[in-house]
């Protein structure tokens, strides 16, 4: 093997190694920031009970950072049937394809939880929720889709550009805050929610721009 060549799959290697720490290290920070709510959902997940664990923010929280030995499990499994088969590179499209799901799921599951809004609200002007959200609110907005931006143009080379990833988190955002007025969850369906689940799809993107796939 060339020189250039070694220290090129050493470098993506470290960058992979790097990219994992990252996620793993902002987990657990997040995880001990919002602890003691993360607490309160304990005793009903424990039992196994659907009321108190998977019907609330806390308990979907705790299962979701319960789960990540599981998606590390799974992440290895793939890599290693790819790695089997002599597909490259295993274990970036095995860590990206894991965490799109892992990263993803749990937000779409919270945004479909029964709200508290006197029935299925729509709005359609924008800017004008912004306005009324606070900071938690517009973070968790800018968070929904950030797993599928991040991780995508890293996985799929045909989605490695900005506007694609705009795209493809704005139809998502449509898909889900439209299934939230249809099911009639007693939220508001609001396009502020897409245009911030859009953005944070956007900028998450950019983050991993290094580590876009490129077309063989």
């Amino acid at each position: 093997m060339e020189p250039d060549a070694s220290m090129s799959v050493a470098a993506r290697r470290t960058g992979g190694i790097v990219l994992v720490v990252l996620a793993t290290l902002g987990i657990v920070s997040a995880v001990f920031v919002v602890r003691r709510p993360l607490m309160m959902a304990v005793p009903s997940c424990t039992a196994g009970r659907w009321h108190g664990c998977f019907d609330t923010f806390n308990g979907t929280v705790l299962v979701t950072v319960a789960a990540l030995p599981l998606a590390g499990l799974a992440a290895w499994a793939l890599a290693s049937l790819r790695s089997a088969s002599g597909v490259t590179p295993s274990w970036r499209m095995s860590l990206a394809e894991v965490g799109i799901v892992y990263g993803t799921v749990p937000w779409v599951w919270m945004i479909l939880l029964p709200g508290d809004e006197s029935g299925a609200v729509l709005s359609l002007v924008p800017l004008r929720d912004l306005l009324t959200m606070d900071t938690v609110q517009i973070v968790g907005n800018l968070l929904v889709f950030a797993a599928l931006g991040f991780l995508v143009p890293v996985r799929f080379a045909a989605l490695a550009s900005v506007p694609r990833i705009l795209a493809v988190a704005a139809t998502c955002s449509v898909v889900v805050e439209s299934a939230q007025y249809v099911l009639r969850l007693d939220r508001v369906s609001s396009v502020d929610d897409v245009l911030l689940n859009t953005a944070g799809a956007g900028l998450a993107a950019l983050a991993s721009r290094r580590w876009w796939r490129t077309a063989a």
